[in-house]
């Protein structure tokens, strides 16, 4: 990514944070646009970002006037769309707004690019869940039906029949060499990592209940994720942005899971049990999810497709992950500097994938 020009929507975010620093380190120059910090603390705030930026544009991606002129602006080689609405509980209060965010969002960005008529590699990202949960809890292939039980994971299903539609309509695979925009979208596991605050997510949760010296209630502790460090995921988008980039063909236009090895799949109890384990403060008690609203039991993503094709791999297990993110939050939280916390993860990230 030395010295290209990326359009990273969402970057004030949990995951836009990580991915703005990581294209940072790599010698990117980053153009933000999104709301602020939807947190406080934010992972973006805590490492400082703005500054780095080549510009740190506050804006929603349902105003069409102006993703464009923030587009215009960056005029990007590559687009990285991480803006959305992106939890589930939050979706059940405000299902119109998730729809919104994630569904017209997305549209709005993918006809800016449709208006803008350069050629560019676009990356959407939506989520496991936008998938038709299998009965039997087996892992979902990219070529599953779409679905979803709950406002966020419909959501996300509708955006990727919108990124269908706008490939199918305006940029074909097949007529890449006319119009040069390189469209696909990727669809990752849990991902979990130091600098998370927000609502209603297990470790997010487990910090808050460590730092109130309270309990930690576990509503489903034997639901199963494909729980991974948030730089997996991270490391497959660029990794396909890199191919989209170096080496245009249609075989890049298309949905992609990036998750672990199914065998490696853990419960909502195994992982908050290891992140104990390295910050001994968490202490889980069971609830029950009686009168909660409906999440999925099993959830699980067969990768197969970006190991073969893109020879993209995880540099750590769940668990390891699970290490990090406490080590990462205990040490925050006794004052380490959050942006030297996120190079470390970063350096340890790319010397376990030489």
């Amino acid at each position: 990514m030395q010295q290209r020009r990326v359009w990273l929507t969402g970057h004030t975010g949990f995951m836009g944070s990580w991915l703005a620093a990581w294209l940072l380190r790599r010698g990117a120059r980053v153009w933000g646009y999104s709301l602020a910090p939807p947190t406080s603390p934010s992972a973006y705030e805590a490492t400082r970002l703005g500054p780095r930026l080549a510009a740190d544009v506050r804006g929603d991606v349902r105003d069409a006037d102006a993703v464009a002129a923030a587009l215009d602006e960056a005029d990007p080689d590559v687009i990285l769309h991480l803006a959305a609405q992106p939890l589930v509980r939050r979706s059940y209060r405000e299902p119109v707004g998730t729809f919104s965010a994630n569904v017209m969002g997305t549209a709005q960005v993918l006809d800016a690019v449709r208006r803008r008529g350069r050629p560019c590699a676009v990356v959407v990202a939506t989520t496991d869940k936008c998938y038709e949960p299998h009965p039997d809890g087996a892992p979902h292939v990219e070529t599953d039906r779409l679905g979803g039980h709950d406002p966020y994971a419909a959501s996300k299903a509708a955006a990727e029949l919108v990124v269908d539609a706008w490939r199918r309509s305006y940029f074909p695979p097949e007529e890449l060499a006319r119009h040069g925009v390189s469209l696909a979208s990727v669809r990752a596991g849990n991902a979990i990592g130091g600098g998370d605050w927000a609502e209603d997510r297990i470790l997010p949760d487990a910090v808050r209940a460590a730092l109130a010296d309270r309990p930690l209630e576990l509503r489903m502790p034997g639901a199963v994720r494909p729980w991974q460090h948030v730089l997996e995921p991270l490391s497959g988008y660029l990794a396909l942005a890199r191919r989209m980039l170096a080496a245009p063909s249609a075989e890049w236009c298309a949905g992609w899971n990036f998750a672990p090895d199914d065998a490696t799949s853990a419960s909502v109890g195994e992982l908050v049990d290891r992140f104990a384990a390295g910050w001994p403060r968490v202490r889980p008690v069971v609830v029950g999810a009686a009168g909660q609203p409906h999440e999925t039991r099993f959830l699980r993503l067969d990768a197969q497709a970006a190991r073969r094709r893109l020879g993209w791999r995880p540099a750590w297990t769940w668990g390891e992950a699970a290490d990090r993110a406490a080590a990462w939050y205990r040490a925050f939280h006794e004052g380490a500097d959050a942006a030297v916390l996120v190079e470390r993860d970063l350096q340890d990230h790319e010397e376990a994938t030489r």
